[in-house]
């Protein structure tokens, strides 16, 4: 797995055993050492080499590796796998990553995390044949891992739409401390206001709150409620971006001009963001 970006590890119990669990490149990875302690607690590689010599095991991370990893060697997994039930046949997880290019597999060295990680698929399939018994523990403890995970992600997404808000606030103070003259109007106070929401209407969507409601009747809300998460992130920037320009003078056909300009810059690099792209899919 050349070039893994590891981003955090986390533990969970299941019957006693603490299991580490790593995000690589946004998949979550399985000690299967730590899994095999429920076997032997003194030598728990022993018990990972044991799995891969099973001809079953072997089968089963081939088709793993066929279904995910383009890279994968057919021809030095064609050799293992002829090899495999033999009684003479033995094999580590390092051995089977270097002559298959494996990338469901991996081994870590070190002081801290050290063992052979796998991905959930294949660390479910090592727990099956650790015990039944373990393996609907490790699902139940595995799963509420990642209801917790949901729930952060979702708070994530509230708190982004609420800071969408609060920077809404402080860029119509802005407007009130900087372009409205004394002694106005309410509704000149509003049409100020409105016009200035609009700077960046326009500069994201590229369309009017009016015109937004013209197109689409039967939408409750406006506009900002149906932006997702690469907009709402934008928009929280241009709102802190535009109360800056009008602290400093610029007039508004220019900060349209600069917002627009920043916004597809912004949106460019957003809509590709891997961490944007997550909180998109648990909020669909």
């Amino acid at each position: 797995m050349g070039g893994k970006k590891i981003s955090k590890t986390k533990e969970i119990q299941v019957k006693g055993i603490d299991v580490e669990i790593m995000n690589i490149n946004s998949q979550k990875y399985i000690s299967l050492t730590d899994i095999a302690k429920k076997k032997n607690p003194e030598e728990p590689r022993f018990v990972v080499i044991n799995w891969l010599r099973n001809r079953n095991t072997i089968e089963f991370l081939g088709i793993w590796e066929l279904i995910h990893n383009k890279n994968f060697n057919r021809v030095g997994f064609d050799t293992i796998r002829l090899e495999s039930g033999l009684n003479s046949f033995t094999i580590s997880p390092s051995k089977w990553i270097k002559e298959t290019n494996a990338r469901g597999i991996f081994t870590k060295s070190g002081r801290y995390n050290s063992g052979t990680y796998a991905h959930e698929d294949i660390a479910l399939e090592f727990a099956s044949w650790i015990s039944a018994e373990f393996k609907l523990y490790f699902i139940k403890e595995f799963r509420r891992l990642k209801e917790d995970e949901n729930s952060r992600l979702k708070l994530e997404w509230n708190i982004k739409r609420q800071l969408t808000k609060i920077n809404y606030r402080i860029h119509t103070d802005a407007i009130k401390n900087n372009l409205i003259p004394k002694k106005i109007s309410k509704f000149q106070e509003k049409q100020i206001y409105a016009s200035e929401a609009d700077v960046l209407n326009v500069a994201l969507f590229g369309i009017t709150a009016k015109e937004w409601r013209k197109d689409n009747p039967d939408d409750k809300g406006n506009i900002r409620d149906y932006a997702n998460v690469s907009q709402l992130v934008c928009l929280s920037n241009l709102e802190n971006l535009n109360s800056l320009f009008i602290k400093e003078g610029m007039n508004q056909h220019n900060r349209l001009i600069k917002l627009n300009s920043i916004a597809i810059s912004q949106m460019r690099i957003l809509v590709d963001n891997k961490t944007v792209k997550q909180l998109e899919k648990k909020n669909d």
